[in-house]
């Protein structure tokens, strides 16, 4: 009998092989499957090549008019670049980052992200939007439009330092080119004056005038509520979120406005990008953002644009732009979680069986070379 122990090493060797073969083919399997391209890959590049067909109507927007582009400061020559210091600025900003997300293939890294927060063709977003990066919110809208989806767009008229903050082409002026040319095909749901309080406090009566009046001109809503809590009230209702038809499956946040942000000190936490929460807020303190999260709405966080860069392997200021469906963006894989984790579950279920086995197997044949 003791000619069976040879055999339990025999079928224990094998049992190792089992395992390495099973890991090997488990790797391989995950590795296909997360190394898929992603699927959306023909939209984000539609979606960049809009965003730059809108910045040449703004070019021409702005030579009607008379409006010259400033080279020094805006180098790409791309027309979306204010000034530093209006009658409506708001706060100090970034030139670098102004410049940056005038790149084209921010709408195709917007169309991946909403993507990826499981928007699909024929759903309803909302859009919180700041004056401070209109190129962000061309971006966005380019992204909706190329997807196919209802955009309720709220936009505060007020810009930081080279938003637009040029009184003789801010964005009312700059979205009604957009959509005179068919860029775009939205229009918003509400207006504020933005800055301090979402009252324009920050802004110089000139600007505050002439921002109040153009307002009132669109006819469309125009917010002036400095509760927070009731100002967030008022847009959630526009935004139209508790309605029981048509809703909203994301909420895309661009820049940093009092309402969309609140008052908490929780906001520095948020990531850009998808964000992820630590925690909410109390009630009183909560800016859309963060009744958006209360309510599981996927919430998509473009502000900080050198954390945005360095997480999605966007250039930072780059000089030229880059053309539409260039960058790593568009060679990002695609996530696929439930398959991912199927077979990492039958992996383990596989290698704990085999184990069980061959650890009974063994115990048997020491029982009989005992014998």
């Amino acid at each position: 009998m003791k000619r069976t122990a040879p055999q339990g090493r025999k079928r224990q060797e094998a049992a190792v092989y089992a395992l390495c073969a099973l890991s090997l083919l488990a790797f391989a399997l995950a590795w296909s499957t997360a190394g898929r391209p992603l699927k959306i890959k023909e939209d984000m590049l539609k979606a960049s090549l809009l965003m730059k067909n809108a910045t040449e109507i703004l070019i021409r927007c702005r030579e009607e008019r008379g409006i010259p582009i400033n080279g020094r400061e805006d180098v790409n020559m791309t027309g979306l670049i204010g000034v530093e210091l209006s009658p409506l600025t708001t706060s100090l900003g970034n030139l670098e980052a102004k410049r940056t997300t005038a790149n084209p293939n921010f709408a195709g890294l917007i169309v991946s992200l909403l993507h990826e927060a499981g928007v699909k063709k024929g759903d309803t977003i909302a859009m919180g939007a700041s004056s401070s990066f209109p190129a962000l919110i061309i971006a966005s809208l380019c992204a909706a439009k190329t997807m196919g989806l209802k955009t309720n767009l709220i936009c505060s008229l007020g810009a930081s330092q080279w938003g637009a903050n040029n009184p003789d082409f801010y964005w009312l002026d700059m979205h009604r080119c957009l959509l005179q040319a068919g860029i775009i095909d939205v229009g918003p749901v509400a207006l504020s004056l933005g800055g301090d309080g979402d009252e324009g406090k920050d802004i110089s009566p000139e600007g505050r005038s002439l921002l109040l009046e153009a307002a009132q001109q669109t006819q469309v809503p125009f917010l002036n509520a400095p509760d927070l809590e009731k100002n967030v009230g008022e847009r959630l209702r526009l935004f139209g979120v508790d309605r029981a038809n048509g809703k909203i499956k994301a909420f895309v946040n661009i820049g940093g406005g009092y309402a969309n942000m609140g008052t908490d000190s929780e906001i520095l936490h948020v990531n850009p990008g998808i964000a992820v929460f630590r925690r909410l807020p109390p009630p009183q303190k909560r800016g859309v953002i963060f009744e958006m999260a209360a309510r599981r709405i996927p919430v998509i966080h473009l502000l900080y644009i050198k954390g945005i860069c360095d997480r999605y392997g966007l250039p930072w200021d780059p000089r030229p732009l880059p053309k539409p469906g260039e960058g790593s963006i568009y060679a990002r894989k695609a996530v696929t979680g439930v398959l991912f984790f199927s077979i990492a579950g039958v992996y383990f279920f596989l290698a704990v069986l085999i184990s069980i086995l061959s650890s009974r197997d063994h115990n048997g044949h020491d029982a009989l070379v005992g014998i």
